[in-house]
């Protein structure tokens, strides 16, 4: 599995899942949990994971729908 993006937007993560899944590619959204811990103030990144044959046609699709300025920015 590789990270494909980290944020704390709920929204994104779920637009994000949305998109990858019309695009036949499954996402893992890691670090889900953790707002038990932080008490749903929303300070932790997610991650979104994918598997390591689909990294670059998540890219794509996350490219395609203009969300760039989401993804980690330690990728290139």
């Amino acid at each position: 599995m590789k990270i494909l993006m980290r944020t704390t937007n709920p929204i994104v993560i779920s637009y994000v899942k949305h998109l990858l899944g019309e695009g036949g590619i499954r996402a893992f959204v890691m670090d889900e949990n953790i707002s038990i811990l932080e008490g749903s103030i929303g300070i932790f990144p997610r991650r979104i994971m994918v598997g390591n044959d689909d990294l670059d046609d998540a890219l794509k699709i996350i490219k395609k729908n203009d969300l760039e300025h989401e993804l980690d920015p330690k990728k290139p």
